[in-house]
């Protein structure tokens, strides 16, 4: 009887809790970059927004350090990860089967939430290395970016786009976290970082010892690169950012933007609660971090080449604002 009598009791409790939403579970993990850029407090942002929503949804989000874009398009794709944060370009190359994705085929099971930040392609060099320009790295110790980040193929674009190729360079493959740290040490001239601002490795670059300058990517050169690679825009790094950087005016560059992704088979009710909660919580989201300042509803739907998530697409219909998606998103 006894037995029973728990064995009725723990039932009853299973039952509660089902009714009130919190049996069913749902953990997810969102795919960043390094700790020191902004796609590590972007997974953040999203994740402290959706949990503060826990009893409503059930859903527990975490944030992973990761190598960035290339590492979480294919973690996401095969699963490891629910979440990614990429570059816009690298969203267009692995939707079409180019970069490191030439030869496998174009990944049509990847799926766009929304867009966050501008990530400008961010050149430092140091003062006494007379780099002013793209073509003053000629001959130049440079890190272009490691295996695996969205940066290493910008710095690529962009040094094929001013006519340097990498033997005209002595190119470096570390992470831009380490790069500061090689620049006031002398051992490179100059570092490539896709970023959105104001960002702390840079802040640590141009706050040490050696002094260095934000170098402008811009001309006819950045022209033709948009024009054969439209992922890529026009963008501006403010002076005062950095003020200790030896610029005395903003420096205009390029850059792509950061996507939040996820696969076609990641459930529709989690896609869309996590949509919802950065939507509808717009002015808390954007105080989370300076880079989020610019983001508007209409901005967050721009840049993106895969189609749109089912579960992102239900709340845009509910809201409005699938007028403001291409045609060819909506599949």
């Amino acid at each position: 009887m006894r037995r029973a009598k728990v064995l009725m009791m723990a039932a009853l409790f299973f039952l509660t809790i089902v009714s009130f939403g919190y049996a069913k579970r749902t953990f997810v993990t969102i795919g960043t970059g390094g700790v020191t850029g902004v796609y590590y407090p972007a997974g953040g942002a999203i994740s402290k927004m959706v949990n503060k929503k826990y009893k409503e949804y059930g859903i527990k989000a975490t944030v992973e350090s990761t190598g960035g874009s290339v590492y979480n398009i294919n973690a996401v794709l095969s699963g490891d990860l629910d979440f990614g944060i990429c570059q816009s370009d690298r969203e267009y190359q692995a939707w079409h089967g180019l970069a490191e994705w030439k030869g496998k085929g174009a990944q049509k099971n990847l799926r766009s939430v929304f867009a966050l930040h501008p990530e400008s392609i961010t050149l430092i060099a140091s003062v006494e290395s007379g780099i002013k320009s793209v073509a003053d790295l000629k001959g130049k110790r440079v890190n272009i970016g490691n295996p695996g980040s969205g940066q290493l193929q910008n710095s690529k674009d962009v040094l094929k786009a001013f006519g340097v190729s990498l033997k005209d360079i002595y190119p470096e493959y570390v992470k831009a976290v380490e790069a500061p740290g090689l620049l006031q040490d002398g051992r490179i001239d100059a570092f490539f970082f896709t970023v959105g601002h104001p960002n702390g490795t840079i802040k640590e670059a141009t706050s040490g010892r050696v002094k260095v300058r934000i170098v402008p990517i811009s001309g006819p050169a950045v022209d033709k690169l948009i024009k054969t690679h439209p992922y890529y825009a026009k963008s501006k790094i403010l002076k005062k950012f950095y003020p200790m950087a030896a610029n005395k005016t903003d420096t205009y560059t390029i850059g792509v933007k950061a996507l939040l992704v996820t696969r076609k088979q990641e459930s529709a009710k989690t896609v869309y609660a996590i949509t919802k909660e950065v939507f509808e919580n717009l002015d808390t989201f954007r105080k989370l971090h300076p880079a989020f300042e610019i983001l508007t509803k209409q901005n967050m739907l721009e840049g993106l080449t895969a189609p749109i998530h089912k579960g992102a697409l239900k709340y845009y219909k509910e809201s409005g604002l699938i007028k403001y998606i291409p045609k060819n998103l909506i599949k």
